[in-house]
């Protein structure tokens, strides 16, 4: 039998002093509620008729205490043992129906599992087959009766329990598990998500901090050749300059080469000084039209041409990237991007209606990151990012940074923030609050204490339905009753009398002076008419039952007695 995870991660550790006092604690417990059980079951059955040999069937209980503790350790040879007892001695079984219940809950493999209860079922059979004649109802036949009767409560629907408490335990497992590496791919999903973004960034800052150094480096360059003919001994400083801003050059792609082409905006899409501003998020808008989509501009305040290349480039990326999930998710949706500029904020929401048809296919859509990315520029910023589904069945992403935002950068957030869902509708999140795992977390005392109650009553009805099935077969036996025993010395008054014999007046009139003495000590006598019988003609033979003072039965006497001869009657006298 193998063990479960679970199981395989304990047997590594070394348990402390209250794990152990716990387990022993439980174990003490649990053996003395199911010999308890035992004990009812032999008690119960044994009221109505003593069972024979009270001695060995105790001792069976016993010993079924005995390895109950060990289920754990040896469940095959536990079980395997306990239903031989349970043969021998009804009282055994709700400690086999407890163990039976343990070792299937545990056992993995479905196989050696049903292998192992069909052998246990099988076992009580023939135990209480072969001890039968002295242990059990007095037959080989009414044996098995008692075995097919014990074997279902003691061993199959025990271990039909335990089954399948063990696989919804492995299924959740299993469920928590997977819910962990899901929301474990879904941070790293995300986390990459923010590093492509600050990659970007950082890309967008090596165009923009070049670009500045290649002009200070030309310009230095002309103030030399000037100051070559105006001021020599200046000229120096001139070439200092020019020198210094070259080697900030070299330094800024050593460290910024790494990123590659990672994020860099290239081509006709490349990021200026334009960026940002109203005519390129017009543009922007202008492409999304030529793609077949209804958008339409709300400018509120100046433009942005005045602010941080920073603030521009993520107008930028949020007008652009929400137009992008607009054209893979809603393509029939209309669509609104409103811009409002004031002297504290830049507030970008672009806000799509439903789409009247079903949404793309599978392979258009793309990997649900992008607004991850949107929400850690926008954060970096200082600013705040909120994308969501509407209950109209549309969309909106909406982003607030500051129009000038510190050098300062915005605190780190934990890996794995919140889950953010695509324009068209919702993401399907993996890693639902129905998948978090839990495995690690301690079992509720309530739940635990639930489990042992449900489990008590479940033994408990167990219980009940074995006592009632083992008295029935003992109430079908055949019992073999002899005729009353005949009177003799010795027996009491009511003992004769419960055999049939009571006093006739007319029997004690015929022998009225006709009768031998009395023995010596007699109280009194009777005369049963069962006793009278006639010996021959004008003789009747009659019995008499004489008793002492105590109401004991001291002689039996017969004796004759003249009988009257009636005439026949039709004959005339």
């Amino acid at each position: 039998m193998s063990r479960t995870s679970p199981f395989r991660r304990l047997a590594g550790r070394r348990p402390s002093a209250g794990m152990f006092s716990s387990r022993f604690a439980r174990t003490v417990a649990e053996t003395a509620g199911v010999t308890l059980a035992g004990l009812g079951v032999y008690v119960t059955v044994g009221r109505p008729e003593p069972l024979p040999h009270p001695g060995l069937q105790l001792l069976a209980l016993a010993a079924g205490a005995g390895l109950f503790p060990l289920r754990r350790r040896y469940p095959a040879a536990v079980l395997l043992a306990l239903a031989v007892l349970a043969g021998l001695s009804p009282g055994v079984g709700p400690i086999t129906a407890a163990t039976a219940y343990t070792v299937a809950r545990r056992t993995v493999r479905a196989r050696w599992r049903t292998r192992l209860l069909a052998t246990a079922g099988a076992l009580v059979v023939v135990s209480a087959a072969a001890t039968a004649p002295w242990l059990g109802p007095g037959s080989v036949a009414y044996g098995v009766a008692l075995g097919l009767v014990l074997a279902p409560t003691a061993v199959v629907v025990p271990g039909l329990a335990g089954t399948a408490n063990g696989q919804q335990g492995r299924l959740l497992r299993a469920l928590r598990e997977r819910g962990d590496a899901a929301e474990r791919a879904h941070r790293l999903a995300d986390s990459e998500a923010r590093i492509h973004e600050r990659s970007r960034i950082a890309a967008e800052m090596h165009d923009l901090v070049g670009h500045r150094l290649s002009l200070i480096s030309l310009h230095a360059g002309g103030l030399e050749l000037a100051l070559d003919r105006a001021a020599p001994e200046l000229r120096e400083e001139a070439v200092l300059v020019r020198r210094t801003t070259g080697d900030a050059m070299r330094e800024l792609r050593q460290a910024l080469g790494v990123l590659g082409p990672l994020g860099r905006d290239t081509g006709p899409d490349a990021l200026t000084d334009a960026t940002g501003t109203r005519a390129d998020v017009e543009a922007l808008l202008a492409e999304s039209r030529d793609g077949g989509i209804a958008v339409r501009l709300d400018w509120t305040g100046p433009d942005l041409d005045a602010r941080p290349a920073r603030v521009r480039r993520a107008v930028h990326r949020v007008v652009r990237e929400a137009l992008t999930n607009v054209h893979r998710y809603a393509t029939a949706a209309h669509v609104t991007v409103t811009v409002v500029h004031d002297d504290e904020t830049v507030r970008v929401t672009v806000r799509n209606g439903a789409p009247p048809g079903p949404p793309a296919a599978a392979g258009d859509l793309g990997t649900g990151r992008g607004l991850t990315g949107l929400r850690e520029r926008v954060e970096l910023l200082g600013g705040t990012f909120d994308a969501a589904a509407l209950p109209s069945g549309g969309f909106q992403v909406d982003a607030t940074v500051p129009a000038d935002p510190d050098d300062t950068l915005a605190p780190e957030r934990p890996a794995g923030g919140p889950d953010v869902p695509g324009p068209g509708g919702p993401v399907d999140d993996p890693s639902g609050a129905a998948h978090r795992a839990t495995g690690g977390e301690p079992v509720p005392p309530a739940r635990r204490i639930t489990e042992g109650l449900t489990l008590a009553f479940g033994l408990a009805g167990l219980c009940v339905l074995m006592v009632i099935a083992v008295l029935f077969v003992y109430a079908t036996r055949p019992r073999h009753h002899g005729p009353p025993p005949l009177p003799h010395v010795g027996m009491t008054y009511q003992e004769v009398a419960g055999t049939g014999v009571l006093d006739n007046a007319a029997v004690r009139a015929a022998a009225t002076g006709h009768e031998p003495p009395r023995p010596a000590g007699t109280a009194g006598c009777i005369y049963p008419f069962n006793g009278a019988t006639e010996s021959r003609p004008g003789s009747l033979v009659v019995a008499r039952y004489c008793f002492d003072a105590s109401q004991r039965l001291i002689a039996i006497d017969r004796f004759a007695v003249p009988s009257v001869r009636d005439a026949v009657p039709w004959e005339t006298p």
